[in-house]
Order: C-alpha cells, then sequence, then structure tokens
C-alpha cells in the first residue's frame, strides 16, 4: 500500500553534516505532513523537524539554527540537511507521514529508520 524509505544516514565527526531523504511510494490519495523523528538509546521518540503539505515548518528546540526540513511535494519526498552535529544528535532517524488513502483517513506512516551516529 504505502511505503516510506530513507537514506543518507552514517558516521559523521562533529561539526560534520549529513543530508537526509525520504520518499513515499505506493498507491494513496494524499500526504499531508512529513517530518522526521528520532530515537536515541534510552530514550523515548521525538519529534525533530516537520513540515505540512502548504509549508509550514516545526523544529525542535534542539536543532533550531542547525537543521533545515525541506519538501517536494511533486516526488513525495522529504529531505533534512543537518549541519553543525553533535553528538547528542546520535539517533536513529525514522521519517513520518500523514496518508490518506483511498480507504482511509489520514493515518501515520513510518519509515524503517536510518542509523545517524556523530562521534571522534
Amino acid at each position: 500500500q504505502v511505503q516510506l524509505v530513507e537514506s543518507g544516514g552514517g558516521l559523521v565527526q562533529p561539526g560534520g553534516s549529513l543530508g537526509l531523504s525520504c520518499a513515499a511510494s505506493g498507491r494513496f490519495f494524499a500526504i499531508n505532513a512529513m517530518g522526521w523523528y528520532r530515537q536515541a538509546p534510552g530514550k523515548q521518540r521525538e519529534l525533530v523537524a516537520v513540515m505540512a503539505s502548504g509549508g509550514s515548518t516545526n523544529y525542535a528546540d534542539s536543532v533550531k539554527g542547525r537543521f533545515t526540513i525541506s519538501r517536494d511535494n511533486a516526488k513525495n519526498t522529504v529531505y533534512l540537511q543537518m549541519n553543525s552535529l553533535k553528538p547528542e544528535d546520535t539517533a536513529v532517524y525514522f521519517c513520518n507521514a500523514n496518508i490518506r488513502t483511498y480507504t482511509t483517513y489520514n493515518q501515520p506512516y513510518w519509515g524503517q529508520g536510518t542509523q545517524v551516529t556523530v562521534s571522534s
């Protein structure tokens, strides 16, 4: 039905940069919000950044000024550019999308997650 696939994770040194991407595929009627969450060891999953279909954004305070979310609606893809990375950014990053299918109203879908490790 619907699949979200992330790419771009990896290992970087503090102060480095990474770019993540997530593409939605399958059969669906519309995508509302798309965004990124992360989960560090021993912690709850938290919102990193989200963008509505109209372009409004919301960021976690911890990443403001360092991360930038963008979106290409024609490609059903959301991106996350991460700059000035810190060790505390280390986590599994999950793509999230609220999607309306032909048989359901908006429901959350999740990618498989991609590991981001910031370490010297």
